[in-house]
C-alpha cells in the first residue's frame, strides 16, 4: 500500500509556515510514507485537480484514493490517525 501526503502550500502563506515544522517531525516517523510539497502557484493544474481552494490543504491518499483532506493548519495528532487509517 502506497501512502501519499500532498501538502499543498505557497510561500506567502502564513499558516503554512506553522504546518512545516509539524509536517517535518511526522516525516521522521512515517519513513514508509511519502511526503509531496506542492507549491500551488507553480503548479496550479495541479491544485485544480484536486480542488484545492484554501492553503495550507494536506491531502493524504493511498492506493484507493482520498483518505482524508484537512484545510488549514493541522495538529500531528489528526494527520497520524489519517496516515493510520490510510496505511491499514
Amino acid at each position: 500500500m502506497t501512502v501519499t501526503l500532498k501538502d499543498f502550500y505557497a510561500d506567502w502563506c502564513g499558516p503554512c509556515k506553522t504546518q512545516d515544522p509539524i509536517l517535518e517531525d511526522l516525516e521522521e516517523e512515517w519513513t514508509d510514507v511519502e511526503f509531496e510539497k506542492i507549491n500551488v502557484d507553480e503548479e496550479q493544474d495541479v491544485a485544480n485537480e484536486y480542488q484545492v481552494r484554501s492553503l495550507p490543504t494536506l491531502i493524504i491518499e493511498n492506493d484507493d484514493g482520498i483518505v482524508e483532506r484537512f484545510v488549514g493548519v493541522t495538529q500531528a495528532d489528526d494527520i497520524d490517525d489519517a496516515l493510520q487509517q490510510a496505511s491499514a
